[in-house]
């Protein structure tokens, strides 16, 4: 982009937009702009409190988050108007980097299993196939197992199948390249997975739980944690399939307490454990 449509661009960002359907239509015409500010802003933070690095892993994290950021605006900024799309992205940056110790910056998440399990996590936020996918990738689970898990009915079980099918056909490549993980990242996973096995799942399980605990609570609308007699209550009156779906991937806890609360028939015998599996 020249130096003039900069300034063009820069210059509708900074004029007041007075309805939603003008944030939307200023916004979605200075992506590459706004991308590029909320990074910037990102590095100059990181840099102020002595957590950057010149490396490929910040700047693949810097990217990540830069577009998480970037898409959390996109959404509550409509609800601002009227407002000066520029000033409110920074200050919606500004109070995100105000956080104590904000989720992001855990150094724990720019490590290789740190970004594919948070990449993983954040998706299934927003996609119902990276939901379902996430039974996979935790515990091992088929569709059939899923199914049973959350004790759904045959018409339902139907969505179950196809999630697991477009994940496997593009979602979860699309998903790779979103958060950067390369094949040789995804190669080494698994190569440590096998040589220290249980060194590896203690790590991914804490890792796991620190990233559905912010996910859970964040976004979409958190769904609290049951008794096992609310579980029990929602499983038999055969209510609450999105709450079950959604909840009990993004809870180990959960998921353990209401085992058994399905079919009699369940295809996994015992109770389910975290097994990480690197690809779909």
């Amino acid at each position: 982009m020249g130096m003039a449509d900069q300034t063009e661009v820069i210059g509708r960002l900074e004029d007041v937009v007075s309805t939603a359907e003008d944030f939307d239509r200023v916004v979605a015409q200075a992506l590459p702009t706004l991308l590029e500010r909320t990074r910037y802003s990102m590095r100059r933070f990181l840099r102020d409190t002595g957590q950057w690095s010149e490396d490929t892993a910040h700047e693949k994290f810097i990217l990540r988050w830069s577009a998480e950021y970037l898409e959390r605006f996109m959404l509550s900024g409509r609800n601002e108007v009227p407002c000066r799309p520029l000033y409110l992205l920074d200050a919606f940056v500004a109070k995100l980097h105000s956080r104590p110790e904000p989720f992001c910056y855990h150094p724990e998440l720019l490590t290789p299993l740190g970004r594919f399990i948070d990449g993983l996590v954040a998706r299934a936020v927003v996609s119902r196939d990276a939901l379902i996918a996430l039974y996979h990738h935790c515990y091992g689970m088929s569709p059939r197992d899923v199914i049973a898990v959350t004790g759904l009915s045959e018409s339902e079980s139907q969505r179950i199948y196809k999630n697991f099918r477009r994940w496997r056909e593009s979602g979860w490549q699309r998903t790779m390249e979103m958060i950067g993980m390369t094949d040789a990242e995804l190669e080494e996973l698994a190569a440590e997975q096998k040589r220290h096995h249980q060194q590896f799942t203690h790590e991914a399980e804490r890792v796991i739980r620190f990233a559905q605990d912010h996910y859970r609570k964040s976004e979409p609308d958190y769904y609290p944690c049951l008794s096992r007699p609310e579980w029990e209550a929602m499983f038999s009156e055969a209510y609450g399939h999105d709450y079950r779906l959604w909840h009990l991937v993004l809870c180990m806890d959960c998921v353990q307490k209401t085992w058994g609360l399905g079919p009699k028939r369940m295809p996994i015998v015992e109770k389910p454990r975290l097994e990480i599996r690197v690809r779909p």
